[in-house]
């Protein structure tokens, strides 16, 4: 995975991620939606072979390198509680 800002002012950003599908900018835009600072989370990709995602976001003015990060932190705190459900759920 590379990042890369596109273009960024103080409560909008475009961030390309390079290596990603809509697996990762699905779930990354809808914990974003989540949040009341936030109010537009989006992304384009043209085609999954031939060009890189663009993630779009809009906050009311808090920095969106700080929303962002911390929503790459809830789907971390996301997947680690999913991963302890299930580890629980198949023991045998």
């Amino acid at each position: 995975m590379e990042l890369k800002i596109i273009d960024k002012t103080e409560d909008e950003m475009h961030l390309e991620i390079k290596g990603e599908t809509h697996t990762l900018l699905n779930m990354l835009k809808s914990v974003l939606l989540e949040d009341a600072r936030v109010h537009t989370a989006s992304y384009d990709m043209k085609h999954v072979s031939i060009s890189e995602p663009i993630l779009y976001i809009k906050t009311d003015g808090t920095d969106p390198i700080i929303i962002v990060r911390e929503a790459a932190e809830t789907l971390v705190t996301q997947c680690d509680e999913f991963l302890s459900v299930f580890g629980k759920a198949v023991e045998v």
